[in-house]
């Protein structure tokens, strides 16, 4: 599959966020499992319950997904208990033959203590940050502390942009030689462009975007209003789900504009390349962004794209596929205008070009083969003894310290209660998943990374969304 491979790995991703939710995190969760599981590795998932969705599922080419039965609290996290989690998780690592775990998302509770239940155990834990924060607010002062004692004794850190690693050293007081930059991508089979699904005797401007506050739904709700009275050509598209589409649905009633607004709701992710070659225009009107993969897939279908200029969005895409604007409804405002008089004037390049150009920049095999590196460098390195662990604790806030190494002290113990009453050698091991099930259904590199036969269902293999 590889050719000569000096290092196997068996992985474990962790987050609260994963399929059937929808967004950034998830789909890079999966793409960059495939990927590795196309070069040989052992992937598994751990993420909370969904609905129904609970216990055990197997997605495309054997990934393996664990639906704890845990809830979601707030915000489809679950909530941070530190060491309930500690039996069923050590159970998983164990009989599935972890030896690193992978947590993703600031955001998410699991992802951080099963990385403290790793670091407990013994084994190499790394962490992907896809969000930015402030420094300022009572909840990222209180989020940075604990991100701080979290990533202390991490192995390594990757960001997904240059500004989000900025970031992250800062809030977490990181040496920066322990954190990489690693990109998101697109699969660029899945969002090819379709004009002939626009309406040519309309301008479309399409939004798909968590409907919250941070994505800026309050300067889209401020901007819709301005751009439909002054532009009767121009229609709005929406899609996604959130606590602010209420709000969107009030700036619709007030203005009438029934007509011009539409508000799909959640969109599936099979759906969203349907949903944006419908479009002309897409808009991120984002406060703070990472990275933001929302515009690389619309850039991918063909549409002009406009955001705002917020943390690493000039990064992703060359000044001659994006307009930027500052986080204000006037600036948003004068951009989509101008967005718009190049659609009128024919002044927009070609879609099937720009996608041919956007499909090179970001591509999961290139971020499966830099994450697999360092995988290789940190199972190299020892892991830290508790003492270690809560040295490297030091420069945190004295409550913060004093607070997370009684929880490193107590889960170590509890740790070591459960080797006796359950001991490792009554855990059944997990066989691995047969690799040569895949080399049969991908025979070469371009079908393997590129084609639909990743995606390819059958009666024993169940989509992600």
């Amino acid at each position: 599959m590889k050719g000569k491979m000096e290092k196997l790995h068996n992985i474990c991703m962790v987050s609260d966020f994963f399929y059937p939710n929808t967004g950034g995190v998830e789909s890079h969760i999966y793409q960059l499992s495939q990927c590795l599981i196309q070069r040989g590795h052992k992937v598994i998932v751990l993420t909370h319950a969904y609905s129904q969705r609970n216990g055990i599922r197997h997605l495309t080419n054997g990934l393996k997904v664990y639906y704890l039965p845990i809830g979601p609290f707030y915000n489809q996290c679950v909530l941070p208990t530190l060491f309930t989690s500690l039996p069923i998780v050590r159970n998983i690592l164990i009989r599935e033959q972890i030896s690193i775990v992978h947590g993703h998302s600031a955001f998410s509770a699991l992802a951080h203590e099963a990385m403290i239940h790793a670091k407990t155990m013994g084994l190499k834990t790394m962490f992907t940050d896809h969000s930015l924060f402030g420094f300022a607010d009572l909840s990222s002062i209180i989020t940075n502390h604990i991100l701080q004692i979290s990533l202390a004794d991490a192995h390594h850190v990757i960001c997904v942009s240059h500004t989000s690693r900025e970031n992250t050293v800062l809030r977490a007081s990181l040496n920066p030689s322990g954190v990489s930059v690693i990109p998101n991508a697109v699969d660029s089979s899945m969002f090819t462009p379709d004009p002939s699904k626009r309406n040519p005797r309309r301008i479309t401007i399409v939004v798909i975007s968590r409907l919250v506050y941070r994505k800026g739904m309050d300067l889209l709700a401020g901007l819709m209003p301005i751009i439909c009275q002054r532009h009767p050509d121009v229609d709005f598209l929406i899609g996604g789900g959130g606590p602010k589409g209420l709000d969107l649905e009030e700036v619709r009633e007030e203005h009438q504009l029934h007509d011009r607004i539409t508000l799909l709701g959640p969109v599936d992710h099979d759906n969203v390349k349907n949903v944006l070659n419908q479009g002309d225009i897409f808009v991120n009107s984002s406060l703070t962004e990472a990275f933001c993969i929302a515009i690389v897939e619309a850039a991918c279908c063909g549409l002009q794209v406009v955001s705002t200029r917020v943390g690493g969005v000039p990064e992703v895409l060359p000044p001659d596929l994006i307009t930027l604007a500052d986080p204000s409804v006037n600036s948003l405002v004068t951009s989509l205008e101008e967005a718009i008089q190049r659609k009128r004037r024919g002044q927009v390049l070609d879609p099937f070009a720009v996608h041919n150009r956007v499909k090179k920049f970001y591509t999961w095999p290139n971020v499966a083969m830099r994450t697999e590196k360092i995988y290789n460098q940190i199972s190299e390195e020892p892991s830290f003894t508790l003492s270690e662990r809560i040295e490297r604790y030091g420069s945190s806030n004295t409550l913060f310290l004093v607070f997370f190494s009684a929880v490193a002290i107590l889960n170590h113990i509890l740790y070591r209660l459960l080797e006796r009453i359950f001991p490792r050698k009554d855990i059944d091991l997990v066989p691995p998943f047969p690799i040569d099930v895949l080399k049969t259904k991908l025979t070469t590199k371009a079908e393997m990374y590129d084609g639909p036969a990743r995606r390819t269902r059958s009666k024993k293999t169940e989509s992600p969304s």
